[in-house]
């Protein structure tokens, strides 16, 4: 594991990164969770600007502004719902963080910090999807080095549990 993750327990829409991923849903138009919390705090043009991308299909992701969030940028990555994983969602899953890097990358943008993506109502469990969000960071990064920093914000303790366990057997400790 690269000395440029992290892991936090705390709101996303809090973290000083040039961008913050939103686990969107495919309208982009907001939801709930981490969805209607990033909407919520970005206030009113975040939803007005996401009205102009057409949406977003399953394992893509777009960028817009921040607006009133302290992160410049949203990139909005549409995860997908957990059917018992053999409907493709690890592929899908790991194409989410993928993408969202890349876009990244493309927008040079050097800090990044990423929720649980699928974790909550679309029901991915959490152990398979953190090593999936981990190692597809830890690829990444071993072959990018404009991104400075990846943070990894958890909302609940059991999720910053299962992310800290996760990049702990990555480390190799």
């Amino acid at each position: 594991m690269t000395s440029r993750t992290a892991l936090t327990q705390g709101d996303i829409t809090k973290q000083q990164v040039d961008a913050i991923v939103n686990a969107a849903n495919s309208t982009l138009l907001s939801g709930g969770g981490v969805d209607g919390a990033i909407h919520r705090a970005a206030g009113p043009r975040l939803l007005a600007e996401c009205a102009t991308l057409g949406g977003c299909k399953t394992g893509e992701a777009k960028i817009t502004k921040g607006w009133d969030l302290p992160a410049k940028f949203v990139i909005h990555t549409v995860g997908p719902v957990w059917r018992g994983g053999a409907g493709g969602e690890p592929e899908l899953l790991a194409n989410c963080y993928r993408n969202s890097l890349a876009l990244a990358v493309q927008n040079h943008l050097r800090t990044i910090a990423f929720p649980s993506i699928s974790t909550g109502a679309y029901g991915y469990p959490i152990e398979k999807a953190s090593h999936i969000a981990v190692n597809e960071v830890d690829s990444f990064l071993k072959r990018e080095a404009s991104i400075e920093k990846v943070l990894f914000v958890c909302f609940s303790k059991s999720d910053y549990n299962c992310y800290a366990s996760v990049l702990k057997e990555i480390a190799g400790e």
